[in-house]
């Protein structure tokens, strides 16, 4: 099994948080149960009640680092099709700063991305200092879809592990503090979801053939991101499994996610700048 890398900085991830898959133990996601809210504050009612003082955290640390400039942060969003990748950013960053959020989705590569490396494309929209930067399905892509399709061999995917890591070690150390996580529905959630797609005239324009045709993998995806957990969940970018078939629970729990690891960041404001006797000529 592979452990911690050597040389890399010590690890961030809180002790008490639950939801880290840890770095060297193989991912297993048939022993955590979809519908599951482990640390909610109580019921739906409770826990949505708890949200907003989430939201004004969140958007108050975010201001912080914003005007601070000196760190960003990236979460990274990877969730099977209707997993509620959408809505987590929609209800999760309601209340930050526009200036300074960031949202990219990746698709298929167009043929200038597939000429070049599989993170040509991704390196070019990691955050700048000061920003948080969503990415709305990610690299993690080019060890998904290209492995239960068959086109990359098991010897290109673990190349491409080692590029993962390596990547994320390199923003790591530039000054980015990457939030991976996995939104765990079942399929039973994803097929209701898809049904409410097809009968609810506002949200059947979110509906892809592909939608249907890739739910025939659903086994294969799932081996598949339990490899990518375990091989690229690391000290300095663990994965974070969410319970994610209740909405309510995965609105709270990213928040809480996103509120510690800024919390633990703790962005400051920067000194105010000497202006003398200007103030009262104002």
């Amino acid at each position: 099994m592979r452990g911690p890398r050597p040389g890399l900085r010590s690890s961030r991830i809180a002790h008490d948080d639950r939801w880290v898959a840890r770095p060297g133990d193989r991912a297993d996601l048939g022993t955590i149960d979809p519908s599951s809210t482990p640390g909610a504050p109580g019921d739906r009612a409770a826990t949505e009640a708890a949200v907003p003082a989430l939201t004004a955290q969140l958007a108050d640390l975010q201001d912080r680092l914003w005007a601070e400039a000196r760190r960003s942060l990236l979460l990274v969003l990877q969730a099977m099709d209707a997993g509620g990748k959408d809505g987590t950013i929609k209800h999760v960053f309601e209340g930050v700063n526009p200036q300074g959020t960031r949202v990219w989705s990746f698709k298929v590569p167009t043929p200038l991305e597939s000429a070049h490396d599989f993170l040509w494309r991704v390196h070019g929209v990691v955050p700048a200092k000061g920003e948080i930067t969503i990415f709305n399905r990610s690299h993690y892509e080019d060890v998904l879809v290209t492995r239960v399709h068959g086109t990359i061999d098991e010897h290109a995917c673990r190349q491409r592990y080692r590029a993962i890591r390596d990547f994320e070690a390199l923003l790591t150390d530039a000054g980015t503090t990457i939030v991976k996580v996995y939104l765990h529905v079942s399929r039973e959630e994803q097929r209701r979801r898809l049904e409410q797609r097809i009968n609810q005239p506002n949200k059947r324009w979110k509906l892809q053939e592909s939608d249907f045709a890739e739910r025939r993998y659903w086994d294969d995806y799932r081996h598949a991101y339990e490899d990518a957990i375990t091989e690229t969940s690391t000290d300095h970018a663990p994965w974070r499994v969410v319970p994610a078939d209740h909405k309510w629970y995965r609105n709270w729990a990213v928040s809480t996610i996103l509120v510690g690891v800024l919390g633990a960041m703790a962005p400051q404001y920067p000194a105010p700048p000497d202006l003398g006797d200007l103030g009262g000529h104002v």
